[in-house]
């Protein structure tokens, strides 16, 4: 990594890294890698996507689309994204999984899974 390159001009795996690097120094400095186990921090990640979708619970689709043209609300889900992603980089910290190389091999799967071939199939999901 050039370390003379602003964080918007790396590249976004370099960004990543070092955004989770942050993070791990983060508790580190604060002496909470005892309390970030797996589990505690699966919770947290729970947690944290739960009052993502807390935002959207009583939307309809309609003002979900939406969601992002009003600053207060969009504020609150970039927070909760942000919080989201935190715990799932802290998470794959302590595993010791490489969060981009595992995206990376589930679009592979789903790709084998779900075939592109004749029409479309708008009632399977990939979650199925």
């Amino acid at each position: 990594m050039n370390e003379t390159q602003g964080p918007a001009e790396r590249r976004p795996e370099e960004r990543l890294a070092l955004l989770q690097r942050r993070l791990a120094d983060f508790a580190a400095a604060r002496g909470w890698e005892p309390y970030h186990t797996p589990k505690n921090l699966a919770v947290a990640l729970s947690v944290e996507a739960a009052e993502l979708v807390e935002i959207f619970q009583w939307l309809t689709p309609e003002q979900s689309a939406k969601v992002m043209e009003k600053p207060e609300s969009a504020h609150r889900v970039a927070d909760e994204v942000a919080d989201v992603l935190a715990y799932l980089l802290q998470f794959c910290e302590v595993l010791g999984v490489d969060v981009l190389d595992a995206l990376a091999a589930k679009i592979e799967r789903n790709e084998l899974r779900f075939p592109v071939a004749g029409p479309q199939t708008p009632n399977r999901h990939s979650s199925e």
